[in-house]
Formats: structure tokens, C-alpha cells, sequence
């Protein structure tokens, strides 16, 4: 294996002539917006308290954004959390479940994530509604007098809930959506969310760290009329004496947000705010399409999520024939080496494939480009 990494040109198929522009492909933190600089973003809140009057303008500014760029309604608020996605869903969790009985679905590693939460951390004795990597469980079966938790699109398997259709108007339970590979990606509509949670590190290609919690009107009625029977941490509680902590949806975050990465969102959100929804989605929907006739043209590669209406457009899971893990990391390491592509092996806990992130800050060119350097890693590997 050594051999390939260190010589690949001279086993299989000779490399190809153009590379991707910007080979960034990983699926979280992923490829900053067309044109970043990191000269570019604003700094006068730099050095600032976040609790100046600049710090919080600049957070309110940052949460007028997603607003816009997401289409969310008035009677939805916006917060910016610690802890990242997964801060932000387990805010959700800890301070809203346990008032009625909880389904939780999991079709790969996030949605397993959150029943490990409501297990063996909340032990709220949950129904658990699974499928396999690359299957998207019978939404059918759910019953929705409970609280529901989904993953919108699961990152790791590339399977996705084709829309909101399967959530009814008139649940009595919540609905909790991990949508953090999917919000910017795709039209949510959001009257049949109750809770949904995401970072900015995915479609915006933002940094870690931060959460975005978005809680609609019945959320907000069980936090003012529900307290939990466990503990709460600090960066956990959005209630004070009985009512909403609304200062938390107006830029006052619970603590000390990063304000370098907030400029850094609102660099990727004003560049979202001139596409519109419409034409973020319309470049993911190309990403898309453009990688779906790179697998169409190669009998060896193939999708992990078998049905085209619930795969994903932006974390796009692909199987390798006869690859194992070793294969998968000598065709990345190639890759990366030969700066074509960063970052595309499969998760860890997903099985032995390739992941390429075809969000809206990815440009269509350079998926295009990358086809013919899978052919040539491929080739590489497989003549060792």
C-alpha cells in the first residue's frame, strides 16, 4: 500500500489533466462559499464583548439572516446555541422531553445518537423506529400522539425524508428535526416543524462550535408549561420563571459565542441572501445531478441510498465495488495527496464508501472534475 501512495502514477490509469478548483468535499465543516477570504469578513465585534452593543447587533444581524435565507415565518424564533448540531438537538431534548411518549428514528449514526440520548441518558423508554444504511425506515408507522425525533437528512447514510408530507397537521406530539445537512438544501416547510436544530459548518460551510436552535409556536408552549424531571445545565435552560428566555432568539446567546465564527456565518449568509432559497437549492440540486451522472457512467460506484426520493443532494453516500475500509483510505489518501479531492471517504461508522458533499457552496464545475480523478484513485488501488 505504500508503493501506491508514494507512486500512483506509475500502476493503472495516467492522471488526469484538470482538478477541481476547489477540492473541498468534506461533509462538515464543508467548502466556504465561492470567493471567501478570510480578509473579507468584517472585525470591528473582534475583541469586542459579545454583549456590547455591537456584539449583539451583529448576532441579531446573523439571525435576521437565516430568517430570510430559510423562509422561516414569524412565528418560528431563531437562537444561536453552544455545542454545535449536536448541542443544539440535545438542548431540544433535555428541556422538552418527557412530557408524553417519545419515537425516535434513526437510519444512521446522528438518529442512533439520539436514541443513546433518550435511552440510556433521558431513560424515557422511547419507541424506536430503525432502518439499514442507505434505507429510509416506514414513516407510516409513526405515531404521532408521541414526540418525534428525525434526522432531515442523515449525513452519514446519504438517506433523507423526502419532504414534510409525512408529519400531519394536527399531531399532538412535536416534531424534532436534526436537519442540519438539510436546512439551505432544500424547501422545509415549516409549519410541520416544532423544533429544528443545525450548525452552521454544513450548507453555509461555516465553522463548528455553534448551534442554531429554531423552536415554532407548540415548542415554545411546552417549554412555558412543562419542566423536566432532571437536572439542567446552564447552557441547556431557555426558560426563566416560567417564561421563554427571548433574549436568547434577539442575539443574547446563553454564553460566550465566538464572534470571528459569527462573522464568518454572516459572510455565508449574505452570500445566500443574493442567491436566495431558491438558488441555494438549485445549486445543490446541480451538485446533485452532476455526481448522480459521474455513478450512472461507472458500473464500479454506485449510491448507498438505493431509492432516488429519499437520497440525499447533499451528503451523497456512494459504494465502491469489493472496497473495504483499507481501499477507501488508500483512494482518499491519493486524493488528498494530489490535492483533487479532501476529505471524501465514508464515516467512520457508515459502511466502506466514499462521501461527497454537494451542498450550495461546492460549484458544479468541480464535481464535474472530480469524476475522472475517482476513476484514476480507483484504478490506482485496485492495479496494487
Amino acid at each position: 500500500m505504500t508503493d501506491i501512495v508514494t507512486a500512483p502514477d506509475v500502476r493503472g490509469a495516467p492522471k488526469p489533466a484538470e482538478k477541481p478548483a476547489r477540492p473541498f468535499f468534506s461533509s462538515g465543516p464543508c467548502a466556504k462559499p465561492p470567493g471567501w477570504d478570510a480578509a473579507k469578513l468584517a472585525t470591528a465585534s473582534l475583541g469586542r464583548s459579545h454583549r456590547s452593543k455591537i456584539g449583539k447587533q451583529r448576532l441579531q444581524y446573523c439571525i435576521d439572516l437565516m430568517r430570510a435565507a430559510l423562509k422561516l415565518p414569524d412565528t418560528h424564533r431563531i437562537g444561536i446555541v453552544p455545542g454545535s448540531d449536536t448541542g443544539a438537538f440535545e438542548m431540544a431534548m433535555w428541556t422538552m422531553l418527557g412530557a408524553r411518549p417519545v419515537t425516535t428514528l434513526a437510519w444512521e449514526s446522528f438518529g442512533e445518537g439520539w436514541v443513546t440520548d433518550a435511552v440510556k441518558q433521558l431513560r424515557i423508554d422511547p419507541t424506536v423506529i430503525r432502518a439499514d444504511y442507505g434505507q429510509l425506515p416506514d414513516l407510516t408507522q409513526i405515531d404521532w400522539s408521541t414526540d418525534v425525533l428525525f434526522t432531515w437528512n442523515g449525513t452519514t447514510s446519504g438517506v433523507r425524508v423526502p419532504n414534510a408530507d409525512f408529519i400531519p397537521d394536527d399531531r399532538e406530539g412535536l416534531s424534532f428535526a436534526d436537519a442540519t445537512s438539510g436546512v439551505f438544501a432544500y424547501d422545509i416547510d415549516w409549519a410541520k416543524i416544532d423544533v429544528a436544530t443545525f450548525s452552521w459548518q454544513k450548507v453555509l460551510g461555516g465553522e463548528g462550535a455553534h448551534g442554531v436552535l429554531i423552536l415554532g409556536p407548540r415548542a415554545v408552549e411546552r417549554l412555558e408549561s412543562y419542566t423536566p424531571a432532571w437536572p439542567l445545565p446552564k447552557v441547556f435552560r431557555l426558560v426563566s420563571k416560567g417564561k421563554l428566555a427571548e433574549g436568547v432568539f434577539k442575539g443574547e446567546t446563553i454564553n460566550t459565542p465566538s464572534m470571528l465564527a459569527v462573522e464568518d456565518a454572516i459572510f455565508a449568509l449574505e452570500w445566500a441572501k443574493n442567491l436566495g432559497a431558491d438558488g441555494l437549492i438549485a445549486r445543490s440540486d446541480a451538485n446533485a445531478a452532476a455526481l448522480d451522472a459521474i455513478v450512472a457512467g461507472r458500473d464500479w460506484l454506485g449510491h448507498l441510498a438505493a431509492d432516488p426520493a429519499s437520497r440525499s443532494k447533499t451528503s451523497v453516500c456512494l459504494t465502491v465495488d469489493g472496497a473495504d475500509e483499507a481501499f477507501i483510505k488508500a483512494m482518499a489518501s491519493l486524493l488528498e495527496k494530489e490535492g483533487a479531492a479532501f476529505d471524501v471517504a465514508g464515516y467512520r461508522d457508515a459502511p466502506p464508501g466514499l462521501r461527497i458533499w454537494c451542498g450550495a457552496t461546492v460549484d458544479t464545475a468541480d464535481i464535474v472534475a472530480l469524476g475522472p480523478w475517482l476513476d484514476w484513485a480507483y484504478a490506482t488501488v485496485k492495479a496494487g
